[in-house]
């Protein structure tokens, strides 16, 4: 289907789309260090580094390399939110609701796993504390508690939860093609009898614009991909659960859209080795600044951004454990 029709069928809540490979490239890991200069697309990499993306990490780059690199090299710290946390918390409760029998997977049930999940959130953060003011307001984090509810309440308007045994939940997926490791974590993955796969992803954010519905399907075609290379097989069907609005948003895929995909990771992986062999990653002003933790060190903000890293390539490289994000502004 052309991608024209598939951006209207999705508009319908199932859009069934064909579209996802670069050929081996040098890859780029411990390494000396090279100096600083530009690379042109057609010569090879003059060193040998084993690169390493989440579906998070290359987004961050095709959004804003400067982005990349605060989160995968500098590795800055960055202000938690509520609409963050609250994704982890219905994130969370949805893996547990499917530790509990069939019958006891009800509405009821999972609300009431809200306030348990977010105290175990605390113990593990205790800093996301401060994101309310019990002596300004005793009632906010009631409020905030009552909605991460009501986007529990809303998964149980797009699935029955007692008709479903996923075969996976919070799955961590990983490979290396040409070099190049593919890893991140899938929120719940479906087999049925015949052995056809979905992958099923939470978003605690509204449903994304038309203009926009390419970049919600990134981190999905990313998991595709994974799965097909070290499993054989094409999931059948990318579904994606927006709790903000009720609404999901279904593709399918095929392999020779998952080749294609594959190229376009390669040429990311590529394209941030280059600029950590330059230091050259520059910011992309977009409406996502808005959510930004790093103005006071963007340059598009006024700031400037803190000394580049020797061992910037290598940082890239290995940029600790996959990233993922709980919840993504709605735009």
């Amino acid at each position: 289907m052309a991608l024209r029709s598939a951006l209207v069928a999705w508009r319908a809540r199932i859009l069934s789309v064909a579209r996802p490979r670069v050929a081996g490239m040098t890859t780029i890991a411990d390494s000396p260090t090279r100096p600083a200069g530009p690379v042109s697309a057609g010569e090879p990499l003059p060193v040998a580094v084993v690169g390493s993306l989440s579906p998070s990490r290359a987004a961050d780059f095709k959004n804003c390399p400067l982005l990349y690199r605060f989160r995968s090299i500098d590795r800055l710290p960055e202000t938690p939110t509520r609409d963050a946390a609250r994704g982890t918390v219905v994130h969370a409760v949805l893996q547990r609701l499917y530790d509990l029998p069939a019958a006891e997977r009800t509405v009821t049930a999972a609300q009431a796993a809200v306030t348990p999940a977010w105290d175990r959130l605390l113990e593990q953060e205790p800093e996301l504390a401060e994101l309310f003011d019990p002596a300004a307001d005793p009632e906010e984090l009631v409020a905030w508690l009552d909605s991460a509810r009501q986007l529990v309440a809303n998964y149980f308007r797009l699935e029955d939860p007692t008709r479903l045994e996923p075969a996976a939940r919070e799955e961590f997926v990983e490979v290396v093609l040409d070099g190049l490791r593919l890893r991140g974590y899938i929120d719940r993955l479906d087999v049925s009898p015949a052995g056809d796969l979905r992958v099923v992803d939470y978003k605690t954010g509204a449903v994304p614009r038309e203009a926009y519905e390419a970049k919600a399907l990134f981190q999905m075609k990313f998991y595709a991909l994974v799965l097909w290379r070290t499993r054989g097989v094409v999931p059948r069907q990318l579904r994606l659960i927006y709790l903000a609005d009720a609404e999901t948003l279904s593709y399918v895929a095929d392999a020779e859209e998952l080749a294609r995909f594959e190229k376009t990771l390669q040429a990311i992986w590529r394209a941030i080795a280059q600029a950590s062999l330059t230091g050259d990653f520059r910011p992309n002003p977009s409406r996502l600044c808005d959510w930004c933790s790093h103005h006071a060190l963007c340059p598009a903000k006024g700031g400037t951004p803190p000394p580049f890293p020797a061992d910037a390539l290598r940082t890239a490289s290995n940029p600790g454990a996959p990233g993922r994000c709980s919840v993504e502004p709605a735009v």
